[in-house]
């Protein structure tokens, strides 16, 4: 018996409902790390990355469209132990001066898992010919590389240091 080989389109329809469940996820932890943050500008990056995943789930419900396919999420492991690595720092960092800095990390590995992701889903909408498709997973990527390099810019001129000098004082 010959098992008919998969192609890319199936690869990308997996590969889509794998970052909608992801983008799912996020939308659902960024509040509570919010509200854990110690930090204003922190606390403010992780809103604003709230309101930019609600737009990155409606673009993914688009993209699901162009294909004429439901939207619905695949369990994504990745980001499942990505969330949980940052529910155990708010944990076990409670009330530390390093809890900024840890879930600053938490959410730039969140971003860095999101634009591999959005990074191959685009490439791949482009070589099967869903060029309007690609020009909206380009869209969020840009996006996620901004807030990625936002919250570098965080790290390294705030959280970072205000968690070493508290820890100092």
């Amino acid at each position: 018996m010959h098992k008919e080989s998969k192609k890319l389109d199936v690869l990308f329809h997996d590969t889509l409902k794998d970052i909608y469940y992801a983008e799912k996820k996020i939308l659902a932890a960024l509040p509570k790390m919010a509200k854990a943050t110690h930090t204003d500008e922190l606390r403010a990056a992780f809103e604003k990355h709230e309101t930019q995943t609600e737009r990155h789930v409606a673009r993914l419900e688009e993209v699901f469209e162009m294909i004429e396919a439901k939207p619905v999420g695949k369990k994504c492991a990745a980001i499942e132990g990505i969330i949980e690595e940052g529910q155990e720092i708010m944990k076990e960092y409670k009330g530390s001066p390093a809890l900024d800095a840890g879930l600053l990390a938490a959410a730039q590995s969140v971003e860095h898992y999101e634009i591999s992701r959005y990074g191959t889903l685009r490439t791949w909408a482009e070589e099967l010919g869903l060029d309007d498709a690609a020009g909206l997973l380009r869209e969020t990527l840009d996006e996620e590389k901004e807030t990625d390099e936002a919250l570098t810019d965080l790290a390294e001129t705030l959280v970072n240091q205000e968690a070493q000098e508290q820890a100092a004082a």
